[in-house]
């Protein structure tokens, strides 16, 4: 198949295209050369901005194209309108914040979305992040109503993932000591190894499958206590989980997501880890053991600079401080 990435040299877009890569198909990837260009040679590169600058891709065709970096209704349009008589098959990688809130435990694909007041809003933070997607799927719609295929998935892990959310947990795990972990350890929790997406995603676009789909993991539940216990494993360091409750961390300014990256406090946010994604495991989705996922985290990363900051998680002496304070608060 010829396949056209908008993105593709980070993270979602990137292993998509070692995936398609490898199983023999033809690749075109359009991104604005900020990061590795000329990383996958066997493609075909196309330097330039999505906004006004699409043109660069000439008069080609493409049985589908993956969009991979799609965030603000507008260009999304801009990218969809031009498209429509050149590609078979769009597939949007948007997400489950999408929904407009996390009240409820198990929201299925149908359960109400987000919206913004002002729909002519441009800036991405927080708030918006989720409703701005809501939009960008519409605009996807409008302009491909039989033939597009929406993924949205929770939070993507594994090899080049920029966010280094998982990758704190991982590198922290291994370094060993006391390591402070968020209450409750049966909190509920849910990732999804980007390889399995992105070989899914592939999948679906072989098959020309369309519609709306849920795609996050595992199948099995997965609980704080063993995402934080498997993370540990991978050394023979000592390690000690001293586990703290949620309102010590909240008033001791300890922020989720950034800070204690798996951390989501609040009734509000109990649909945040349970996700019912049993449409896209029917569909074939079928997640890696979180182990595979791990070591493929921890090599990656050994790549890297391993004692580079990361952009997320505690700093060492932020999470000494915070066990000592918490410690003397149980006491």
């Amino acid at each position: 198949m010829r396949i056209l990435v908008l993105g593709g040299t980070r993270f979602v877009g990137r292993v998509f295209i070692e995936i398609a890569l490898a199983r023999g198909h033809e690749l075109t990837y359009f991104h604005r050369g900020q990061t590795a260009p000329g990383l996958f040679p066997q493609a075909q590169e196309v330097l330039g901005d999505r906004t006004g600058g699409l043109q660069f891709l000439g008069d080609q065709s493409w049985d589908a194209i993956l969009d991979t970096s799609g965030y603000v209704p507008r260009i999304v349009q801009e990218s969809a309108r031009y498209l429509t008589s050149r590609v078979g098959q769009y597939v949007f990688i948007s997400t489950i914040s999408v929904f407009a809130d996390f009240k409820q435990a198990g929201m299925n694909e149908d359960a109400p979305l987000g919206h913004l007041e002002d729909e002519t809003i441009e800036e991405i933070n927080e708030d918006t992040y989720g409703p701005l997607k809501v939009l960008c799927e519409k605009a996807i719609q409008r302009s491909f109503p039989r033939n597009c295929l929406i993924i949205r998935p929770g939070l993507i892990v594994g090899p080049f993932d920029s966010t280094d959310r998982f990758t704190y947990c991982v590198r922290r795990g291994t370094s060993g000591g006391e390591i402070l972990a968020p209450a409750p350890p049966d909190q509920p929790i849910q990732i999804i190894d980007v390889r399995d997406l992105m070989g899914w995603t592939l999948e679906k676009i072989e098959a020309g499958t369309m519609g709306i789909f849920n795609a996050t993991g595992p199948k099995a539940s997965l609980k704080m206590r063993q995402l934080l216990t498997e993370c540990t494993t991978r050394e023979n360091h000592p390690v000690h989980l001293t586990w703290v409750d949620e309102q010590f961390l909240i008033d001791q300014d300890v922020q989720p997501w950034s800070d204690l990256p798996f951390w989501v406090p609040g009734d509000e946010n109990t649909g945040q880890f349970t996700v019912d994604c049993s449409k896209a495991f029917s569909a074939g989705l079928d997640p890696r053991p979180l182990q595979e996922t791990i070591h493929a985290t921890f090599e990656w990363d050994q790549e890297r600079d391993p004692t580079a900051d990361l952009k997320a998680g505690l700093s060492s002496d932020r999470e000494s401080q915070l066990l000592t304070l918490w410690k003397q608060h149980a006491h």
